[in-house]
């Protein structure tokens, strides 16, 4: 069996996420695997080099990973033929810019969410990729989780017969940094920075609905900044200028007539539920709620029948009502699973539907998201092409 190498730029990979579910439990995971299997047999070896503007914080990345390569030089990297694909995970504000400069260089690009802060850019960006004809994807991890693919395994099976609605809540309270230090980055609190709720999480939504329920045609969006206030990384007060909760409905395209879906998203709410994220689907034959490794489903024929009477206290355990949905398989690391079909689709055109233009759609329904709030009314979403 013969092995190839391919050389991945990784830029931006020194922060928590781009580290931990990038570099460690993607690509290092795929290394300590043997490569990725090709459809000819052989082993396809991703080759990593760090790029980042801190030499020392890359090198000691490096080092503690034992990974080879490392600059701080991120134009000698591009420069350099060995390496064929550029990944991004840093600025989103920097990151179309990137992008160009990678398409230019003829490498193949791969990036974190979202593609852009606009979806100018993130048309012009994916549409810039497919003139230049190279291979291009952006990051839609949580399609991938044992949760979500379980749902959108119960929805392909007909299981819910005519699907009525969608029930999202995601999110956990986020301290503010003074007598607790904050879990996230005090940039996801500034506009100015590129931060806001609607922003993150919007493009999140729209795949996650776009692809395990229907597509998304309309969404009506109330954000808020509840904390007005927080603490820094370097202790230092500052004033939140982005909203750190949505509130949101949209409008799906169902096969069967509109489907309704609400989805709180929120950094200022306490957890009573199985998971930081659930989905409850509800349909005519059945329903089902989703975690992000968790699915419980309850069919019509399960179905209890609760009678309301609030004079007395409620006997009717409705939790029992519900069956695990279960695994039939193993589920692997979803952004692993993702550079695997990322690597195959470059190294032999394998089939690969999440391009930057399904990027673009995630920064459409922000934008849109945006919109709706300002304007306070139903925004619809237009067809995008590149």
């Amino acid at each position: 069996m013969s092995t190839e190498k391919i050389g991945i730029i990784m830029h931006g990979v020194t922060g928590r996420m781009g580290k931990n579910q990038h570099l460690i439990r993607s690509i290092l995971a795929i290394r300590a695997q043997g490569g990725v299997t090709l459809s000819n047999g052989s082993q396809l070896m991703p080759d990593p080099i760090i790029v980042g503007r801190n030499r020392d914080k890359v090198a000691a990345l490096s080092n503690q990973l034992g990974i080879e390569r490392f600059t701080d030089d991120l134009d000698a990297a591009l420069s350099n033929p060995y390496d064929t694909i550029f990944f991004d995970a840093a600025s989103t504000q920097l990151r179309p810019t990137l992008l160009k400069k990678a398409i230019d260089a003829g490498k193949h690009v791969y990036s974190e969410k979202p593609v852009s802060e606009g979806l100018e850019d993130a048309i012009a960006i994916a549409r810039y990729a497919k003139e230049k004809g190279v291979k291009n994807g952006i990051v839609h991890d949580k399609l991938d989780l044992p949760g979500l693919l379980k749902l959108k395994r119960l929805r392909d099976s007909g299981f819910f017969g005519r699907i009525l609605s969608v029930k999202g809540e995601f999110g956990y309270w986020v301290f503010e940094g003074d007598w607790m230090p904050s879990q996230r980055p005090s940039w996801n609190y500034r506009a100015e920075d590129g931060g806001g709720m609607i922003s993150d999480m919007l493009c999140h939504w729209r795949y996650v609905l776009d692809n395990v329920v229907a597509p998304v045609k309309s969404v009506s969006c109330l954000g808020a900044t509840h904390i007005p206030a927080r603490i820094d990384e370097a202790g230092e007060t500052y004033k939140a200028t982005a909203d750190d909760a949505a509130y949101a409905s949209f409008l799906l395209d169902g096969p069967e007539g509109d489907i309704v879906a609400h989805i709180n998203s929120s950094w200022c709410t306490r957890v009573y539920r199985d998971d930081l994220v659930t989905f409850q689907v509800d349909g005519t034959h059945g329903s089902a709620i989703a975690g992000l490794h968790s699915c419980k489903s309850q069919h019509r024929v399960n179905t209890p029948k609760p009678v309301w009477n609030p004079d007395e206290p409620q006997t009717m355990n409705f939790q029992e009502g519900w069956e695990e949905v279960p695994d039939n398989q193993d589920f692997d690391n979803g952004f692993k699973v993702q550079w695997e079909q990322f690597l195959r689709h470059v190294a032999e055109d394998a089939p690969w539907k999440y391009t930057l233009l399904e990027g673009a759609k995630g920064v459409q329904l922000a934008e849109a998201g945006y919109q709706s709030w300002r304007e306070r009314r139903w925004v619809d979403l237009e067809p995008l092409e590149v």
